[in-house]
């Protein structure tokens, strides 16, 4: 049964648009049961996704990013969110993953589980001509692989 398990996981999500800021990504993120959106142009064609991780790496210095541990840093969370507190209104553009782990409509099951073993994302856009039809989180697609393993024996 080619495609099952993501027929099964396909969630439709609601885009975020490059110009809008990381603000309002944010609240409409939040708003959702998913861990990052799909990032479309104005032609609607997918750019990206931001989520979680992207909105972290947008808050806190890069350089936390190569770090192995912070515990020598002593920067209180308030402090550290007062002093990237203009991120908010950076385009959501500027802090979107261009990695490219879109998969097309027609994806087998088995490539969807590669995109999500070689790429460090929570979600996979999937795409038509370009433009997300929707998205298959991490979560959902692991669930519906134990189940299936469950059935097989």
């Amino acid at each position: 049964m080619p495609q099952s398990l993501i027929r099964a996981c396909l969630v439709v999500a609601p885009l975020l648009h490059g110009h809008q800021t990381v603000g309002e990504a944010v609240r409409l993120l939040a708003g959702q049961e998913l861990p990052a959106l799909p990032v479309v142009d104005d032609t609607e064609r997918l750019t990206g996704i931001f989520g979680e991780r992207e909105f972290i790496a947008a808050l806190f210095p890069q350089y936390l990013g190569t770090l192995r541990s912070a515990a020598f840093v002593r920067a209180s969370l308030d402090d550290a969110l007062e002093r990237r507190l203009p991120c908010r209104d950076e385009p959501v553009s500027r802090h979107t993953n261009t990695e490219h782990v879109d998969v097309p409509e027609d994806v087998s099951d088995v490539q969807l589980a590669e995109t999500f073993l070689h790429h460090r994302v929570l979600i996979a856009p999937v795409v038509r001509d370009g433009q997300p039809v929707g998205v298959v989180p991490r979560s959902s697609f692991f669930r519906a692989l134990a189940a299936r393993l469950d059935e097989l024996g």
